[in-house]
């Protein structure tokens, strides 16, 4: 461990130097951009997106068997509650975890938010029935401090290893969320009715325990905890008046509060319609796996056409996409609206890493401004699918939740082209190279 007896002097924001194991003593100033140390790393973060958000990504099938059998005496509205507020602090938690991050916290990050996802999950299995309070309690609240302890660090740690390929590297680690939400649907879709709820969610939490000490034991910082304090100082009062961030940030939230809708819904929509159940059980998996091809997509073609063009055109046809629910009635239509919203969704969450860093001055702002974006996205994502619930009703009127799903997404739409306006502006001014 690094040593305590030195006198070091630290910024305010940052009064206490952590101690890290493993740091490798490398200076910051020239990045390796590769070598195993660095992908070794960005496969410990792609294994944290695929048991945090890929786990999330995958409440569509809680979300359907909860609202059929598990938790009966709640509505659809209550029981997504458990998702969003999962969502939220996985997304949202970035703002404090950013900033710890920034000051050189991030083992105790990794490390703690792992076990507590894990331990989360565990206490999951034991839930009873119709005990609304206890499911909300794990999986909506453990569960997503959990994930919002470890999200942001995994992100922002390729800025200690990458400068041309980051882009690259964020975008393999984004597409860790889609995998997970592949392999995480399959499973508990197979096993619950085999097993029961208790002992599939067991061995899903399993699952997630053994990758999560596997992708800790993976990653690795850079910068010593000094050399990081030392880079942290970051004016708050440049990012909050810097109009370009802030369309961005505004188009996270609103288009968050549309964007779960599909991923939280189409599998209950598909047995809602009489579908196959079998057929049910694949259409969350049918648009997480278009999902992963369009994450690897995004990545491979941001260098050439820009996170903010490519975004601003993803959640586009993503909001034209989710009004298409409102016809969804047969096979086709769901193959249809889950293949192209999983492909447009999947480019639009691979491009909001790439996007925010390009925001970013320099590689010490990352994790705050993460952090601040993630915060108002988790806003968005929070309260968009109880709304879209309380829409539906135990009714199930599709078209009133998918026509405000998709209208807010067409407004995170809308900011993200104010965004290009305010960046074009600073190209043109000289403010912009």
């Amino acid at each position: 461990m690094p040593s305590s007896t030195e006198s070091q002097t630290l910024p305010s924001n940052c009064s206490a130097e952590p101690k890290q194991d493993g740091d490798v003593p490398t200076s910051p100033q020239v990045l390796p951009n590769g070598g195993l140390q660095a992908w070794a790393t960005v496969f410990g973060a792609f294994l944290i997106q695929v048991c945090n958000f890929g786990y999330t990504s995958s409440f569509g099938v809680y979300q359907d068997f909860y609202v059929q059998n598990y938790i009966r005496n709640a509505s659809p509205s209550a029981i997504s509650w458990i998702g969003s507020i999962n969502a939220f602090l996985l997304i949202s938690g970035g703002v404090v975890a950013g900033r710890l991050y920034d000051c050189g916290y991030f083992y105790p990050l990794i490390w703690g938010g792992s076990f507590l996802t894990a331990f989360s999950l565990f206490m999951l299995s034991l839930t009873k029935p119709n005990h609304y309070y206890q499911v909300l309690l794990s999986q909506g609240l453990g569960a997503g401090i959990g994930g919002g302890l470890t999200y942001v660090p995994s992100v922002a740690i390729t800025a200690q290893y990458f400068t041309t390929k980051r882009a690259i590297a964020m975008t393999i680690i984004a597409s860790g969320s889609s995998i997970g939400a592949i392999i995480h649907p399959i499973m508990l879709n197979n096993t619950i009715g085999k097993l029961g709820f208790n002992d599939a969610v067991r061995a899903s939490a399993g699952l997630v325990a053994g990758l999560l000490l596997i992708a800790c034991s993976l990653m690795r910082t850079r910068i010593t905890p000094v050399q990081q304090h030392q880079s942290s100082s970051v004016s708050l009062k440049v990012i909050v008046t810097d109009w370009a961030y802030i369309a961005a940030t505004l188009g996270l939230m609103t288009f968050s509060v549309g964007f779960y809708f599909p991923q939280f819904y189409i599998q209950l929509d598909a047995s809602a319609h009489n579908l196959s159940q079998n057929f049910a059980f694949y259409s969350l998996v049918i648009l997480n796996s278009a999902s992963a091809v369009g994450r690897l997509l995004s990545g491979l073609f941001v260098n050439k056409l820009g996170a903010g063009n490519m975004i601003t055109v993803s959640t586009a046809i993503c909001a034209a996409v989710i009004y298409g629910m409102i016809g969804l009635s047969s096979v086709t239509s769901v193959v249809f609206i889950a293949m192209f919203y999983g492909l447009f969704a999947g480019s639009y969450v691979g491009l909001i890493n790439p996007l925010l860093a390009s925001l970013s001055r320099s590689s010490s702002e990352i994790g705050l401004r993460m952090g601040i974006a993630f915060f108002f996205s988790g806003i968005g994502g929070l309260i968009g699918t109880p709304i879209g619930g309380a829409l539906l009703t135990e009714k199930f009127i599709w078209w009133q939740a998918a026509l405000f799903s998709g209208t807010m997404a067409l407004i995170g739409s809308v900011c993200f082209a104010a965004m290009l306006i305010f960046l074009h502006r600073k190209k043109i001014s000289g403010e912009l190279a």
